[in-house]
Order: structure tokens, then C-alpha cells, then sequence
């Protein structure tokens, strides 16, 4: 499964970075990506794992970076 996101209130490339290479190590992502310039996620990773997946990638941003939430 893969899915786009916006990222709101995303104001740092080297943050962007990090929560990259965090969302990467979450149970059942297989690949994710930020475009920066764009404010997109892009994640991929198993269906039946997603329910789970989406709240601790939602976490890992707004530890990073207080302000930034993912547009679900």
C-alpha cells in the first residue's frame, strides 16, 4: 500500500530528513519519502500494519517538529 500526505506546518529540510529515516524504521513501512519543497510524505508499507503505522508516523513529526501534523 502506498499513500501521499501533506505535511502542514513543515519548516525544516533537516527535520524533514529526520522524520524520513524515523518513519523509514516503523514496523511494517517499507519505504517513505519527504519532499520538502512539496510538504509531501509518501509512504509505503503493509495494509493490514497501516492502522498502526499512520499514528506512530504521526508522532514521530510532531516530537521532531512541535508544530508540523500530517494532513491525514
Amino acid at each position: 500500500m502506498k499513500k501521499t500526505y501533506k505535511l502542514i506546518n513543515l519548516g525544516c529540510a533537516n527535520c524533514a530528513a529526520k522524520m524520513e529515516n524515523k518513519i523509514k524504521k516503523i514496523d511494517g513501512v517499507t519505504d517513505a519519502n519527504i519532499n520538502f519543497i512539496m510538504a509531501k510524505l509518501v509512504i509505503e508499507g503493509e495494509a493490514e500494519k497501516w492502522d498502526d503505522i499512520m499514528p506512530k508516523a504521526a508522532k514521530i513529526c510532531k516530537t521532531i517538529e512541535s508544530k508540523c501534523r500530517i494532513d491525514i
